[in-house]
């Protein structure tokens, strides 16, 4: 069993310190947030005074930060609190260049390194049904599998550094886009008289199918897990789908790739968390849509 420092325990990252207490590895933690150490503390994890000491005795080393300015500003001081040769693992959902100029910081200071992004929301880190989308070495990342696998029920090596924040800017601007599509969908439907149960049985069973629709389907009834069927409480909340829509419109840019329904995306988004939505869950996007549609 492994020895982790782990930095940065919100609401995604104090469910997946607790799953590697569960699965008997030691964790020692830091958050800023006294709440979250106190959450941390009552799953297992040891509360470190500050993020050094979280990670002093680690062999291996996770960090869930908010953006790419916090891991770049953490990673100087965790990399020389740290053992020579501790496994450096950023869970944190960051622009690819920042994941690579962590990587960068971290092969100077001779650890091994990669960049995790996950997907599955706060309902997938508790569950410990995570996916984790990586990129680094062949061999960081099968150093990485036995804690990973603590936290996650899939694990994608994606590619050399940044892959794996690549491919999770890629994957949630889908996301972003077809749960657009999915709520215009049904809004048209009812101002045509459809019930939302005819719809999903057809869409569901058709060319129209699409994890938005069947696992996270933005009307109450036809998905009873769904966040629609309790007033929109967060799995993944809209001001995080905007972060990663943006992520994704700066990738684009930078690549001189065409990512026009991003964009607009993004603009949607943008628009719902302008509007105090930032909160809810991405699926909320649907009441914003309905909005518009009255008027």
């Amino acid at each position: 069993m492994a020895t982790v420092g782990f930095v940065g325990l919100g609401n995604m990252g104090a469910p997946m310190a607790a799953n590697l207490v569960r699965a008997g590895h030691a964790v020692r933690g830091f958050d800023l947030s006294a709440g979250a150490m106190q959450q941390a503390r009552d799953a297992g994890v040891q509360a470190a005074p500050d993020a050094a000491a979280a990670v002093r005795q680690a062999s291996v080393v996770i960090t869930m930060l908010p953006a790419g300015r916090h891991v770049l500003s953490a990673y100087p001081g965790l990399l020389q609190a740290a053992p020579k040769g501790a496994l450096f693992i950023d869970c944190s959902t960051i622009d690819v260049d920042s994941a690579r100029q962590a990587h960068a910081l971290a092969e100077q200071a001779g650890m091994p390194a990669l960049d995790a992004p996950v997907s599955g929301g706060t309902g997938g880190a508790a569950a410990g049904t995570l996916t984790f989308m990586v990129g680094g070495s062949e061999g960081a990342f099968a150093a990485a599998e036995p804690v990973l696998s603590a936290m996650g029920r899939s694990r994608v090596h994606c590619g050399a550094a940044g892959a794996g924040q690549a491919a999770k800017i890629c994957n949630n601007m889908i996301l972003g886009i077809s749960m657009i599509g999915v709520s215009e969908a049904f809004v048209l439907a009812e101002a045509l008289g459809l019930s939302h149960q005819a719809l999903f049985d057809v869409a569901s069973a058709s060319s129209g199918q699409c994890w938005s629709l069947t696992s996270y389907c933005p009307v109450p009834g036809p998905v009873p897990s769904s966040p629609a069927n309790r007033g929109y409480q967060a799995g993944f909340a809209a001001g995080l789908m905007l972060k990663d829509l943006r992520l994704a419109q700066q990738a684009a840019e930078a690549s001189g790739a065409d990512a026009a329904l991003g964009r607009h995306a993004a603009e949607i988004y943008a628009a719902l968390a302008e509007a105090g939505h930032e909160r809810a869950d991405f699926s909320a996007v649907i009441n914003a849509i309905r909005g518009r549609s009255q008027r």
